[in-house]
This record gives C-alpha cells, structure tokens and sequence, in this order.
C-alpha cells in the first residue's frame, strides 16, 4: 500500500512545527532566565515525541523536563522545580494544574496546548536514577540517536493505527502501546507494515531486547519488550493482553486487506433508536449505576472504577445471577457510571445451602441441629432456604449502604459517592441518552472489535 497521502494527512505541516518551536523555546528561555536569576543549576530539556519528531499533526503534548543534578535534595528538587514551572505557567498567563508522578511536576494549559513541566534529576544512565521520571530524558536521547529519518514516518503511521483501532496510550484507561513502545517497535521490525506483519506472529512467550542484555530478572506481562535504556525494566508492562490481543487481530485483518480506513476515525451512527433496539434484540437484561466522580486526577478515577464493577461481578455471580458482561464509562468530568449485563436476572424463591457429607457424623450433627429443612443429595447435606435476593437490584440497594458495602472491593476514593447519590436506572428512562459520548460508549459496548477491522 502507497502512505504518501495518509502522511500528508497525519504529519504536523511546517506551520505547526514553527508554532511549536515558538513555544518550547519561550517555555526554555524562561525557565533559564529564571534559574540564573535565582542561581539554581539546572539543565532545561525538551522531551518526549516533539523532541523525537514522532508526533501526529494536532497531538502535540509539550514535555519540558527542568534537570537537576543528582546530589541535590528531592525536597529541594520539588521546591525549586515547581517554582520555576509556576514562574514560567505566570509569564504564559497560562491555567496551571498540579499534577503527581514520582514526585510533583505542573500541567499547564496554554493556547490550545497541553505543557507538562517535570522536576527531574539530571543522569546519563539508569544506575543514577532516583525515580522513574528521570529515565524519561534517556529514552528521547536513545530514540533521536538510533531512528532513522525515514523511520519517524513509518512510527506515524504505527502510532495512528493503533490509535484508531484504540490499542494506543499506556494510560490506566486504556492499557495499550506507549508512544516510546511504538517507536521500539520500528527500530525492532523497521517498518510499519513489517511491524504488523510480525506482531501477527508474537506467542504468549514473545520478549524483544533490542540490545542483546543478559535479563536475569522475571517478567511475566502479556508482552516483553526490554528497555534499551534500563535492562530491568519492560516497556510493555502496562500493556495489557485485551489490548495486545485486539492489536494483533487488527494487524491480521489489516495485513489481509489493507484500507486508508484503519488510519481515521471509525464512522459511526450512533442514534438511540438503533441502540435501543440493538439492547432489545440482546434478550439480557441491563443495569446502569450511575454517580458523580470526586475532584481528583480522572487517572486515578479508572482504577477505582474497574476494581469497583469487578467486585460488584464477583459477589452477584456468588449468589447465582449470570453476568454475560461488566464495563464502566465516564465523562471525566462530572458522573460514572458502571454497567452491568445479565443472562440471568430473576432467581428463584429457594436456594441451596450444602453442607457436610453425611459420612462426616459430626459435622452432619451439627448442620442438622443448626438448620431445618434438610435433605441429601449426592451425599451432601443440603439445606433448602430461601433467598435473600431475587433480582440484581435488590442485592445493589442492600450493598450500597454505609453498613453493607466493606463487602466490595470499592475504589476509596468513589465509595463515598456511591453511597450517598448513587441512581440505578434503565436505559430507557435516563437524560445520560442525550449525551453522545455515552452513546459513543454504547455502540462500542455492542459492537466490542468494529474498531479492528474495516
């Protein structure tokens, strides 16, 4: 397939690299203005994609790393960093957030662009590092020094496809490729249709180590990718296997048929009459439970969100409803919502309690004077009871009580809004419909892999 036009489609233009150059050298110059001014030693670096030249037209997330030498103090790293990215966020008139990784760095929002400003240390190999920011500024050095010019397009086209078959970022909410991760892959395979040619083939047991180390210590991710920058570290370790598997089964269909259409947006009719019906035609049942999310990083609502719609699966599968499918959505700014897919969503009135086997004298004596209606089965004690819950609701109305719910595993920081505002609803019924993000989450919801073939 010829890429001259999807790159034409896909690279920033020379105006765009000029309006960022602008920028960076600004944030650069003010940064180290100001640290002569306050006689701090540091070293102002641009990181990242921009700095690599791998970055897709209208992406452009600016990373300034502000360097110190590694025998400063990190109380005093923090304090002197974030005062002069505070400085530089003032100059900008920019709207600043602070933000927390190893340690504190300033997110600022200016003309359109997202500016990450990091306190780091300055080192020139991973045996210094003294968080994991500070390898960041190694990973751009060894990425200028070993890809090659033509290379950086074959990483623009990698990047875009797995973006639009939604395998790429490393973040919690996705759990797919890093950006770095991608261009690895190029220096590895050299192309992108090489690239994809060859994850076709990756098994369970796949590690690649670009520079040959002698690895003594264990991984045990979906994929293994040594870090050619730090021999004990797996640049694949948040990948996850859903989204490594989804982007070998895109790179399958892709290799079969080859279509412009894997590199922009899926095009998709979301409308709610057909969402409606594609629900009804499923013969499940639905549950949505919906509340608003707490003010803090949406990064860290995510984990929260998961760990909370798994232990709701878990203890509603305990008690013998049938769940077919679990997933969770947020706007990321005001409410969450975790959803819940029945197979089964009324019991019976009774239930099996099993108890003993009657050949365990004992144990069976106890059982029978604890409870009645006893019976054998199989050789089992059975006591037959009736249940507490019937329907799925009735178990979510008792467990979402101050008093029930420390039998979830609930994300701290959502459990007290669940608890007191919490709305269980039908999907027929609800405002959250006029939302299009939403619907956009329903029509993938319905249709799990349209994103992988075209």
């Amino acid at each position: 397939m010829i890429y001259k036009d999807i790159l034409k489609r896909i690279k920033p233009s020379q105006n765009e690299k000029n309006r960022i150059k602008v920028i960076v050298d600004k944030i650069i110059k003010v940064i180290e203005e100001k640290a002569i001014k306050e006689d701090y030693e540091v070293k102002v670096q641009l990181t990242g994609s921009i700095a690599k030249d791998t970055w897709l037209s209208g992406s452009a997330d600016i990373d300034i790393f502000i360097t110190f030498p590694i025998d400063v103090n990190v109380e005093e790293l923090k304090e002197k960093g974030l005062k002069l990215a505070y400085y530089c966020n003032e100059v900008l008139n920019g709207i600043a957030t602070e933000k927390y990784a190893s340690h504190p760095y300033l997110k600022i929002s200016f003309e359109g662009y997202s500016i990450d400003i990091v306190p780091a240390y300055y080192i020139e190999k991973t045996s210094q590092m003294k968080s994991a920011v500070d390898r960041t500024t190694l990973h751009t050095k060894y990425i200028i020094k070993n890809l090659k010019n033509y290379q950086k397009d074959e990483v623009l086209l990698l990047k875009k496809f797995m973006k639009e078959v939604k395998v790429y970022g490393s973040e919690f909410k996705t759990g797919g490729f890093a950006g770095y991760l991608c261009e690895l892959l190029i220096l590895k395979y050299g192309s992108f249709e090489n690239t994809l040619k060859e994850s076709s083939n990756w098994t369970e047991e796949t590690t690649i180590n670009l520079e040959n180390y002698n690895i003594t210590k264990s991984f045990k991710d979906s994929l293994i990718f040594i870090d050619p920058t730090d021999k004990n570290r797996n640049v694949a370790a948040s990948l996850t296997e859903e989204k490594l598997n989804e982007f070998i089964f895109a790179s399958r269909n892709y290799m079969k048929n080859p279509k412009e259409a894997y590199f922009f947006p899926l095009e998709k009719r979301c409308q709610i009459e057909d969402i409606l019906n594609q629900i009804k035609d499923r013969q499940t049942k639905i549950i949505f439970i919906s509340f608003k999310i707490p003010d803090i990083p949406i990064d860290n609502i995510y984990p929260q969100l998961k760990k909370t719609s798994d232990s709701l699966k878990e203890k509603l599968e305990e008690i013998e409803f049938t769940i077919v499918k679990n997933s969770y959505w947020s706007d990321e700014k005001e409410i969450a919502i975790l959803t819940l897919e029945f197979d089964t969503w009324t019991l019976g009135k009774y239930e099996k309690n099993v108890g003993p086997k009657i050949r365990y004298k004992k144990a069976s004596e106890q059982f029978t004077s604890i409870h009645e209606n006893v019976f054998l089965e199989d050789g089992f004690l059975i006591e037959k009871r009736e249940r507490r819950f019937k329907t799925p609701e009735k178990f979510i109305y008792h467990v979402f009580k101050e008093d029930n719910i420390k039998i979830l595993k609930i994300g701290k920081n959502i459990k007290d809004n669940i608890i007191n505002g919490y709305k269980l609803f039908n999907i027929n019924d609800n405002e959250i419909l006029k939302n299009e993000m939403f619907l956009d989450y329903l029509d993938d919801y319905l249709h799990p892999s349209q994103h992988l073939k075209r």
